[in-house]
C-alpha cells in the first residue's frame, strides 16, 4: 500500500495549485489525475485575480515562459453597441493582466512544474473508490493497464473538475438553478484580427440576451470560437459536424466578416448541461476544488479563477488541519468560495436576464462605477470594499432599473 499525506484528485490548475502550495509546506503529495496530458479543456481566457494564485503557489514562474497571449481586457458588443473593460483601470488593486491559453499546453506546464517540485502526478489513473475517516482516508485506483493500486493518506482534496469524483461516489452532486445550456466551439485561423483585438477576449450578445459567442485570441494567430446558447438551439448548431455552427460564425453580422474565410483546425466539439451545483464542499477527510464544487456559466471566464482561487485555499486549510490546528470548514472555507460564487452568480443571473447589458450600453455609464464591475470582471470577488461585490445581489437590476426611467425620460423630452 502506498502513503502519502494528501491525495490531489486531478492534475488541473485546482490540483496543481493545491499540491503546489502543500509541497511548499513540506508534505508528500500524490495527485491522481485520470486523463493523459496534454488534453483538450474549454476555459481559455484567465482572470487576473488568478495570477495572485499561480505566484503564491509558485507556478508563475513555469507559466511566464511560455508565451501565451497577454489579455488586457474584455469587449462586449451588441449590434452597434460596444463597451471595453481594461484591467488597469479596475477599481481593485489588483493585476492589470492576465493570459488567455490553450489549456491544454497550460495545464500541462502547471502539471510539470509541479512534478519539478517532487510532487508524485501520476497520469491515466482512475479513481475507483474512496473511504474516508477521521485519521486515514483510503483511495483505490487503476492505471492504464488496470492494475489496481491503494493509498492510504491523512487528507484528500478533490480537484477532478468535471469528473466530480467525490461527489459523485458521496452522492453530493445537485442540479444547477440555471436553465441548461451547451456551447458549441472550435479554434480557427483568425488573419483578419487586429493588435488590438489579440489583447481582449471578445463576448457578443444576440438573441435578445439568450444567446452570446466568444472570441478568445491566442498567441500563435488562431482564436477559439464558441457559441453559447440553450440545449435545443446548441444542439442543432453542433449536428451534421457543425456546419451550422461554421455558417453562423461566418455570417454573424457583428463579426464584420472576421472569420469568413478562417479554416477549422478541427470539427467542432460541444457539451450540454454543464452548470452543476453541491450540497457541501467538504467532509471528514477530504475538501472539494474547483469545477468539482460548482460550475456556473462561461460567460465570465470565472471557472480557472474559481479554480486556483479554492484550490489555494483548500490547500491552506488542510495544512492548517494537519498542523492539528481547529478549522472550521465551513465558514473558512465553503463560505468564502461560495461567496465568491455567489457574486458571478448575480452577474450570471444579469447577463441573461439584460441587466449587465443595459448598465455597460449605457448612453453614458459613470468612470467609478465602470471601473468597479472591471473588479468583478478580473475576478476579484471576495473585495468587500467594491459596492458592485458587497451588494451583488440587487445592485445590478436596480442600476439596470434607474438606466432604464432615465433614458425613457430623455426619450420623451
Amino acid at each position: 500500500m502506498q502513503t502519502a499525506d494528501v491525495v490531489v484528485i486531478g492534475a488541473g490548475p485546482a490540483g496543481t495549485v493545491a499540491a503546489s502550495y502543500l509541497k511548499k509546506q513540506g508534505y508528500h503529495v500524490i495527485i491522481l489525475e485520470k486523463e493523459k496530458f496534454p488534453r483538450f479543456q474549454i476555459g481559455e481566457s484567465l482572470l487576473p485575480c488568478c495570477m495572485e494564485h499561480l505566484d503564491e503557489s509558485g507556478l508563475l514562474e513555469a507559466v511566464i515562459p511560455k508565451n501565451f497571449q497577454k489579455k488586457t481586457g474584455a469587449a462586449f458588443m451588441k449590434g452597434d453597441k460596444r463597451c471595453e473593460f481594461f484591467f488597469e483601470e479596475q477599481y481593485t488593486n489588483g493585476w492589470s493582466w492576465t493570459w488567455q491559453v490553450k489549456r491544454a499546453d497550460f495545464d500541462l506546464t502547471l502539471a510539470e512544474a509541479t512534478r519539478a517540485k517532487g510532487v508524485d502526478v501520476n497520469f491515466e489513473c482512475e479513481v475507483l473508490n474512496v473511504t474516508c475517516s477521521k485519521d486515514k482516508q483510503i483511495v483505490e485506483y487503476k492505471d492504464i493497464d488496470g492494475n489496481k493500486f491503494t493509498v492510504e493518506a491523512k487528507f484528500i482534496i478533490d480537484s477532478s473538475g468535471y469528473g466530480r469524483v467525490l461527489p459523485r461516489l458521496f452522492g453530493l452532486s445537485k442540479e444547477s438553478a440555471f436553465s441548461p445550456r451547451g456551447a458549441v466551439f472550435s479554434h480557427l485561423e483568425d488573419k483578419n484580427r487586429t493588435e488590438e483585438a489579440s489583447n481582449n477576449i471578445f463576448v457578443h450578445s444576440f438573441d435578445n440576451n439568450k444567446s452570446w459567442i466568444w472570441a478568445i485570441p491566442f498567441s500563435d494567430g488562431s482564436t477559439s470560437v464558441g457559441i453559447v446558447g440553450d440545449r435545443k438551439k446548441i444542439e442543432e448548431l453542433a449536428e451534421n459536424n457543425g456546419e451550422k455552427y461554421k455558417k453562423f460564425i461566418r455570417e454573424f453580422e457583428d463579426l464584420n466578416g472576421r472569420f469568413v474565410n478562417s479554416n477549422l483546425k478541427w470539427e467542432p466539439k460541444h457539451i450540454l448541461g454543464y452548470s452543476v451545483g453541491v450540497k457541501q464542499m467538504f467532509g471528514e477527510g477530504f475538501v472539494l476544488s474547483g469545477n468539482s464544487t460548482e460550475f456556473l456559466d462561461p460567460i465570465f471566464s470565472s471557472g480557472v479563477t474559481f479554480a486556483t482561487a479554492s484550490g489555494l485555499l483548500s490547500a491552506k486549510m488542510t495544512h492548517k488541519h494537519l498542523l492539528g490546528e481547529k478549522v472550521d470548514w465551513k465558514t473558512e472555507y465553503e463560505d468564502v468560495v461560495q461567496g465568491g460564487i455567489n457574486v458571478f452568480r448575480s452577474y450570471v443571473t444579469g447577463w441573461y436576464s439584460g441587466d449587465f447589458q443595459t448598465i455597460v450600453f449605457a448612453k453614458q455609464i459613470d468612470n467609478e462605477i465602470k471601473n468597479q464591475i472591471c473588479s468583478v470582471l478580473a475576478g476579484y470577488v471576495w473585495d468587500q470594499s467594491n459596492p458592485f461585490v458587497k451588494k451583488h445581489d440587487t445592485i445590478l437590476p436596480t442600476l439596470a432599473k434607474v438606466i432604464k426611467m432615465k433614458e425613457n425620460a430623455q426619450n420623451k423630452e
